[in-house]
């Protein structure tokens, strides 16, 4: 007998995002406003069941400092700020404000502001320029798929022991078994590259375009 995950319908799919607590009125119109805007791009928007993930692993981490590499229009920023503790900040990396003003207006409406400080620029830059102290409670990437190995090796010392590191597109829609672009190659690379290292406890889900959740040891 086969335990693999389920070959989600629409049906079955849609089922599971209205059982998911964070589609609420205002992550409805972002996601409704980024799929008509930016048509081409919407399929860099995280899907809702990845965004009631994230909060819920935001909470158990009791996340005060919180880091997002790869913002878009801010529908994991929204998920990942309402699961911050008292006084918690997110520090957000991106590159378009074109994408990200569309963000901050939502993160407004959301009430959610004031715990988010978005930075734009290279993230790569951006991280080595955090202080060192391993203070990161939770940190997420969804960003350019070449550059995740660095991330990874910038955020790593940077979290607190019992941190996670929350990692999107970790499947590549499935090319991960027959890479086809070098951004295939990379995260068939890198997928490795985090299964083996020691300093975490690692676990690869089928949740949407895969997503890697690992514990700092």
């Amino acid at each position: 007998m086969s335990f693999r995950t389920l070959n989600l319908t629409d049906e079955l799919h849609a089922y599971v995002v209205a059982h998911n607590p964070n589609t609420d009125e205002v992550a409805g119109a972002l996601i409704e406003e980024t799929r008509r805007v930016l048509p081409d791009n919407a399929g860099m928007q995280i899907a809702p069941e990845q965004a009631g993930l994230l909060t819920m692993l935001t909470r158990l981490v009791d996340a005060k400092v919180a880091v997002e590499v790869g913002t878009f229009t801010g529908y994991s920023a929204l998920s990942i700020s309402r699961g911050l503790a008292d006084g918690g900040k997110l520090i957000c990396f991106d590159i378009s404000t074109e994408f990200t003003d569309i963000a901050r207006r939502y993160w407004d409406l959301a009430g959610v502001t004031d715990r988010i400080e978005l930075r734009i620029g290279p993230a790569q830059k951006g991280l080595a320029e955090l202080p060192a102290d391993p203070v990161v409670d939770i940190a997420f990437i969804d960003a350019d798929k070449s550059s995740y190995p660095t991330y990874w090796d910038e955020l790593v010392p940077r979290m607190r022991p019992g941190g996670l590191l929350v990692i999107d597109n970790v499947l590549r829609h499935g090319r991960v078994l027959n890479p086809e672009t070098t951004d295939d190659q990379v995260i068939v690379g890198f997928n490795t590259m985090v299964r083996d290292d020691p300093r975490v406890d690692s676990i690869l889900l089928p949740v949407a375009d895969g997503i890697t959740v690992a514990r700092v040891r």
